[in-house]
């Protein structure tokens, strides 16, 4: 009797030994094709940034005109300004 159940434990670990290796190597390939897909951060190239000449900052914030009426971004949600009494 205690013989029997051992050799059904046995079969019963074969096969779940088998199908874990199955499924291990059917896994494999779908594991290779998510590391290909995901970027390497070793294989960025270096962007060149661009160089910030402060001359020519300087010159472009001069030309920008000065607005004549102070600029007001609430002054749509408000309501206007009631006339002034004496």
């Amino acid at each position: 009797m205690w013989r029997e159940q051992g050799v059904t434990n046995m079969r019963l670990m074969k096969n779940v030994v088998a199908a874990l290796a199955i499924g291990s190597l059917i896994a494999l390939p779908a594991q290779a094709v998510a590391q290909a897909k995901r970027p390497n951060p070793q294989d960025k190239k270096e962007e060149k940034k661009p160089v910030v000449d402060e001359q020519a900052y300087k010159a472009a914030l001069e030309r920008i005109p000065e607005p004549k009426e102070k600029y007001d971004p609430w002054s749509g949600a408000r309501p206007a300004e009631p006339a002034k009494k004496k």
